[in-house]
């Protein structure tokens, strides 16, 4: 690498929660699969396109796991051809409609396939656009889902999921374009041969990922199990570091809030090395949240490197009274025991994430390359690092032709850019031993440096306090003794569900009704069934929503994610 160059790491994080009904395993939402074959595989194609790029790609455990199973069921459903197989009724939809009896279920299942970003994904093929005005007339006038004809269902769930295919695909797969060529009609065998193309898709993630990572062109890191606030974990007070006079959960603590933390850490790694044959050496914790016990939990699990957002770097050098003197863009640490620490060019990221999907492409990447080359003569001979890290799936479908052609040029000119080098948080590591030292770290996160998003309002505190009480009634179940070890791992994974932060970041009038609904059910059906699985009695405040719908949307709404500037 040459020392000269100024780094630049680009980050992308894939992450969906636990979307499977606790109880009959059936997906709730099908925003796992559709990212899989939408983003995943874009991204992948992207790396594979120019060899001397470079980038992090960070998965969640909890999500590999549900990739897995998507590709397991698929191929299950081509072998047998049994309906029942297919565990998501969207993914259903499109080759056993007639399996959808319910007339209630057939309503759901077309309000689902009319769920697509408008601008991008509907009106950019003329007869999903057509079809889904269908579907939206007919659930108008009548809530009646046998008006909906089974060969209507799945004309519109092709068209559906074509217009969810990833671009590199639909622009070199002959199955996609051929059928990209018809209006409606599809046949049996079409569809199986659609679904099947999914099911490769999906489980040909793994075999990709891994072949760029063993090739050194993309550095895999992760986050917990299943995507916890450790911050919150190991002090459910920690947001209080930035916003003293917000108002907080009843409950004292998160009982035994350090052994929850471990275990999705060291479970998250055993996950990760099962799927990519490698431990990774870094972590972009769940939200970019990080606190100084976070930062030494991660130290004692082996990380090497961590990544927060630059708010959180402000919050603590305004703590010591300081700021960051210097070219801004360094590596930092703890203390002699942490793991090095990355912070977010929150600027640069958030204009990927919200701002270029207006641009043109060329012009997009003309000017954040421009804002590079200022830094590099602003940093020169100085190791720094330019973190750029943000959502990996849900900026894409705001963007023309899920930003294939952003992406495309961004890689092409970062890789042979004279002044720029793409690298890897551990390559920096490796390269860098000098770092400085933050003697205060401030609890915070990507989003606005602070934990709002997850504690502090109402709701939010309402839904800890529930887990806080689940966490003390499955510490009593425990102590009992009774489980054995088979029993205790069940128990403890469905605890680490509950732990997960989606659903204290959907509690909120900024998000979308139907979202706050979705997500408040879930969360609760996951702490009703950890109830029912060690053996206690379930909590009435269960059946009753935690959050009530708002009549406004948040920022930027997307289908499978929520996103907000970090700053």
């Amino acid at each position: 690498m040459n020392a000269n160059k100024l780094s630049v790491v680009l980050c992308w994080h894939m992450h969906q929660p636990e979307y499977r009904d606790p109880r009959t395993a059936q997906y709730q939402q099908p925003w796992t699969y559709l990212h899989a074959i939408k983003d995943y595989v874009d991204m992948a194609a992207h790396l594979e396109r120019y060899p001397a790029a470079r980038a992090v790609v960070n998965f969640v455990p909890i999500l590999l796991e549900q990739l897995d199973d998507y590709g397991a069921q698929i191929g299950e459903f081509v072998q047998h051809q049994n309906p029942v197989l297919l565990r998501d009724v969207v993914l259903r939809s499109l080759v056993a409609a007639d399996s959808l009896t319910d007339p209630d279920e057939r309503v759901r299942v077309v309000r689902a396939l009319t769920r697509a970003n408008e601008d991008r994904l509907v009106r950019r093929f003329e007869p999903f656009q057509d079809l889904i005005d269908l579907a939206r007339a007919q659930l108008t006038s009548t809530e009646r889902g046998e008006y909906f004809s089974d060969a209507f269902i799945s004309d519109l769930s092709v068209w559906y999921h074509l217009a969810w295919m990833g671009e590199t695909v639909r622009r070199s797969d002959p199955l996609i374009q051929s059928l990209m060529t018809r209006a409606a009609g599809f046949s049996v065998s079409d569809r199986l041969a659609l679904l099947t193309r999914i099911g490769e898709l999906i489980q040909g993630i793994f075999p990709r990922y891994r072949a760029l990572a063993e090739a050194g062109r993309v550095e895999l890191s992760m986050t917990p199990y299943a995507h916890p606030i450790m911050p919150l974990l190991l002090d459910v007070r920690a947001g209080t570091e930035t916003l003293p006079h917000d108002p907080q959960p009843q409950g004292a603590e998160y009982a035994l809030g350090a052994e929850r933390v471990r275990w999705h850490l060291q479970h998250g790694l055993a996950v990760f090395e099962r799927y990519f044959g490698r431990r990774p050496v870094g972590c972009w914790p769940s939200e970019g949240a990080i606190s100084e016990p976070t930062i030494h939990a991660l130290s004692q699990a082996g990380f090497t490197w961590a990544a927060s957002g630059n708010q959180v770097l402000k919050n603590s050098l305004a703590k010591q009274n300081s700021v960051d003197s210097g070219c801004g863009h360094a590596v930092w640490q703890f203390d002699h025991l942490s793991p090095a620490l990355f912070f977010r060019d929150d600027g640069l990221s958030d204009l990927i994430g919200f701002d270029y999907q207006k641009w043109h492409a060329d012009d997009a990447v003309g000017d954040f390359i421009g804002h590079l080359e200022r830094i590099a003569q602003s940093c020169s001979g100085s190791n720094a690092v330019v973190p750029i890290i943000l959502d990996g799936e849900n900026a894409w479908e705001f963007y023309p032709d899920n930003g294939y052609w952003l992406l495309d040029a961004l890689y092409k000119r970062l890789s042979t850019h004279p002044q720029l080098v793409l690298t890897t948080f551990a390559e920096v590591v490796e390269r860098v031993p000098a770092r400085r030292i933050l003697p205060h770290l401030v609890a915070g996160s990507w989003v606005y440096g602070n934990l709002a998003t997850w504690i502090g309002s109402d709701a939010k505190n309402r839904a800890w306090d529930l887990l806080m009480t689940a966490r003390l009634d499955y510490e009593r179940a425990e102590a009992a003794g009774t489980w054995d070890a088979s029993t205790q791992a069940r128990n403890r994974q469905q605890l680490a569900i509950c732990e997960g932060s989606d659903w204290f970041w959907w509690f909120g009038d900024y998000n979308p009704g139907d979202a706050v609904r979705d997500f408040d059910a879930l969360y609760r059906l996951q702490l009703t069934r950890l109830y029912e699985l060690i053996g206690l009695p379930v909590p009435s405040a269960l059946s009753q929503p935690i959050c009530l719908p708002p009549e406004t949307t948040g920022d930027q709404v997307e289908a499978g994610g929520i996103m907000r500037r970090g700053q």
